[in-house]
């Protein structure tokens, strides 16, 4: 049985994963790589990084394999900005999704294009993640290296670019870039000429499972992978994570709790939020849109606060005390803005806090609180999903929250929805297998790949006396941001160089 490999360009690590064309995982590594943050709200890598990383995660991988790989599909984390010279290198290192630099770039292009316009044509307003106002950060801020830009790319469409030579990405992660028509699944040449971006700095856009090029015979050699391989468009890990879930059809939603925190769930038509609150973004699957809520800080905010009690502490270890703290944390609320917010505020300047501490309040309370808000951030990208009409019947959960009984169980009783979960649990990269499969002619298409996802037995159903507490403390966790946000600004400002 031949394999596909599925590769995930992630924030803190590439993934690779092996995929019987029967929907087994047969292989999987990791490697990682780190982050930089030159200044408070900076978050930038080097891409070179990526694909050193993704080279020694594929030669593990290949090298488990018993049987040939007829595919690659690629996947990663959005909106981040790769900038090129006429020699193809890199000029310096990569904004991330998570970059809150370019606030006064986001008003630029409002202003030029207009809020209405905007979110009508590329289905959101301008945020600080997406690689826009990336671009005109760096022609404000540093004209000697945007001088020297040729092109422009994501981060797996680099990666892309090392293994095959190709220019190429695709129309979900595509849809990051605030650049994209999101009815014609194309460059928009009305966004490009009103923030004088040239078209020949992007690449030629895809389907999720076209096939965009194949291994190059340099890396192909060095790497042990068949000449010629095919390797698929693939898309950002939002959409190719939903392709491993099978979120292909309308009513399922998936819940992903990361290091960000994404609520993903599949329209047939293209239904932006005229304010801007979720995304609007074209799928993985052709043709299709998805709409999607955000919260920047989710699984990050768990990871925050362990590193700041010490390297002793396990992730276990922390979760398993707050499963035994009663729900509602003894009226302990927690706002998980470590790094601005998205959904619903838009806000770069949002601030965390636990707001309610008592003397009573120990480790496990603050722990349980935490993980409480963050499954309220993503509540309110729920409702909003419904108030647009989407239907939410069934969420599968994916990521860490997945993974941890107590995630799952809050998720259930918060939403007030059940939680399923798939058998496989590698991510956005077993989506990617899934897109390579298409592409190598394996599946007929998106579908029947997914036929092949089965879901765990068991289900996690809420509870209706913990979704009551939830129910009040959600009130007042709702109520925070509005009553505190002046103050949130003042703190950032006065936090500023």
């Amino acid at each position: 049985m031949a394999v596909l490999l599925g590769v995930d360009v992630g924030t803190t690590g590439a993934r690779v994963v092996g995929v019987e064309t029967g929907g087994a995982v047969v292989a999987d590594a990791s490697e990682g790589y780190g982050l930089a943050a030159p200044r408070p709200g900076w978050a930038e890598q080097d891409p070179e990084d990526w694909w050193t990383a993704t080279q020694r995660a594929l030669e593990k991988v290949i090298g488990e394999l018993d049987d040939e790989v007829a595919g690659i599909g690629l996947t990663g984390q959005m909106h981040g900005s790769v900038f090129l010279d006429e020699r193809d290198d890199v000029i310096r290192p990569a904004l991330l999704w998570n970059d809150q630099r370019t606030e006064a770039q986001c008003v630029a292009i409002t202003e030029r294009v207009g809020a209405d316009r905007l979110i009508a044509v590329t289905g959101n307003p301008a945020l600080t993640g997406f690689q826009a106002p990336k671009i005109l950060w760096l022609r404000d801020e540093e004209p000697d290296h945007y001088a020297r830009v040729r092109r422009v790319l994501l981060p797996k469409d680099f990666v892309r670019y090392r293994l095959t030579g190709e220019l190429a990405t695709d129309a979900s992660d595509a849809s990051g870039t605030l650049l994209l028509d999101m009815g014609e699944r194309n460059w928009s040449p009305e966004i490009l000429e009103a923030l004088d971006i040239p078209a020949a700095w992007l690449p030629q856009v895809f389907e999720g499972p076209e096939t965009t090029g194949r291994a190059a015979t340099g890396p192909a050699r060095s790497l042990g992978l068949p000449a010629g391989v095919p390797v698929a468009a693939g898309g950002g890990d939002n959409a190719v994570a939903a392709v491993g879930t099978g979120i292909v059809k309308a009513g399922l939603l998936s819940s992903s709790i990361g290091t960000s925190g994404v609520l993903f769930a599949h329209t047939a038509e293209f239904t932006p939020d005229p304010t801007g609150r979720i995304h609007a973004f074209c799928h993985a699957v052709p043709g299709e849109y998805h709409v999607m809520a955000v919260t920047l800080s989710a699984g990050g905010s768990l990871g925050w606060w362990r590193n700041l009690l010490g390297g002793d502490v396990t992730y276990d270890e922390l979760v398993g005390a707050a499963a035994n703290v009663p729900p509602g944390s003894e009226g302990l609320v927690f706002l998980p803005y470590l790094s601005g917010e998205r959904t619903p505020h838009l806000d770069p300047s949002a601030r965390g806090a636990w707001f309610g501490l008592t003397s009573r309040h120990t480790r496990a309370h603050l722990t349980r609180a935490l993980m409480e808000g963050v499954v309220f951030s993503l509540k309110q990208g729920l409702e909003i999903m419904q108030s647009l009409g989407v239907s939410c019947d069934e969420v599968r959960a994916t990521g860490g929250g997945a993974r941890n009984p107590l995630w799952r169980s809050l998720q259930a009783d918060i939403y007030g929805l059940p939680i399923h979960r798939t058998n496989a649990e590698e991510g956005p990269a077993y989506g990617a297998a899934l897109l390579a499969g298409v592409a190598a002619g394996a599946y007929r298409d998106v579908a029947d790949a997914c036929s092949r996802i089965t879901l765990h037995d068991d289900v996690v159903l809420p509870d209706r006396a913990r979704s009551g507490v939830y129910g009040e403390l959600y009130d007042v966790y709702a109520r925070l941001y509005p009553q505190t946000h002046d103050q949130m600004e003042r703190l950032t400002t006065l936090a500023s160089p």
